[in-house]
């Protein structure tokens, strides 16, 4: 187990240095950080002094050692645009961003798993027949157009839910949570139904898929001639065998959630991480294009990294291969 950690470790180091690199070559190769930080009036010994004080004379190496440097020390720059640290507008965005991806996230588990299993033990009823008409549809809609229907039936013409925005949040000093505001629910419900949709259609289909290939197993067809209960079968022996493949999609799923939520954040405007990319990208802030690369990059190593554990721990097969 440990050596299997080790390894996975130093796979997710490798991936980090690539992205990093890929990071600091944005700075060099898409555009003149001395040119967006100064005026058109500031003269070519003002910007011969700023180009020397930023390290930008420095060989590439040690341009590329001082930036991992101030990354491994949580230092991204300054925005070029709002001229504040990066760190501090990641900061104010994130929680935004991880409270929508979580409801999302928890929403696409909590209708995805039931429905799939239902579309999975009787596959040539009408109720699964149903269920998959609704995957189908919800897989082909764009996220986009999926928000904005839901913005002018729930919003305009019901006026029951907010359409932009994130509601009344509270400031907890760590934290800054609309989960603890009734508006903020409110503001929070059709921008993670949007989110979520692709998501729960998704696992709704690799449940219902999986579902059908364990019931054909011979250990279910044992169970069944021992006289189990037939929930006792569903539930127990097929849906935890079907949950194993399973997890290791759905933690993907979820690192995808958190880090392009952008097309949600843009429609309903939540001010979350996806939000200021893209308002990163029409203003060449590269800086924030740079940080918010290495931060899906990590997102999805952790995430990738903890799956890896957790399948490593409940799938006896890749211990023993391991082994």
């Amino acid at each position: 187990m440990i050596f299997y950690m080790l390894r996975r470790l130093f796979q997710a180091g490798i991936v980090l240095l690539v992205v990093a690199l890929v990071a600091f070559f944005m700075f060099r190769y898409l555009g003149d950080p001395v040119s967006q930080l100064v005026s058109e009036e500031t003269s070519l010994a003002d910007r011969a002094a700023l180009r020397e004080a930023l390290g930008l004379n420095d060989p590439v190496l040690v341009q590329f050692g001082h930036f991992i440097g101030r990354v491994v020390q949580g230092e991204f720059g300054l925005s070029y645009q709002m001229g504040q640290p990066v760190s501090h507008l990641i900061a104010d965005r994130l929680p935004a961003s991880i409270e929508l991806s979580v409801i999302a996230f928890s929403l696409a588990l909590a209708l995805g798993i039931p429905l799939g299993v239902l579309a999975g033990l009787k596959p040539d009823s009408w109720l699964a027949r149903v269920i998959m008409i609704f995957s189908l549809a919800g897989i082909s809609m764009p996220t986009f157009f999926v928000g904005l229907m839901l913005m002018v039936y729930f919003g305009v013409e019901l006026n029951l839910l907010p359409t932009f925005g994130r509601g009344e949040t509270l400031d907890l000093g760590f934290w800054t949570t609309g989960l603890l505001t009734r508006s903020g629910w409110l503001s929070i419900i059709l921008p993670a139904f949007t989110l979520g949709l692709f998501q729960l259609t998704f696992i709704m289909r690799l449940v219902r898929a999986e579902m059908l290939e364990v019931m054909r197993m011979d250990f279910i067809r044992f169970a069944k001639a021992r006289g189990l209960p037939a929930r006792r079968i569903h539930f127990r022996h097929a849906l935890k065998n079907t949950l194993v493949p399973v997890m290791t999609i759905a933690g993907l799923q979820f690192g995808s959630i958190i880090a392009f939520g952008i097309i949600t954040e843009s429609v309903f405007q939540w001010p979350g991480i996806g939000l200021l990319f893209l308002q990163a990208i029409s203003t060449v802030d590269i800086p924030v294009i740079s940080t918010y690369l290495l931060l899906v990059a990590v997102i999805f190593v952790t995430v990738n990294l903890v799956v890896d554990l957790l399948y490593y721990a409940v799938d006896p097969r890749l211990r023993a291969s391991a082994s």
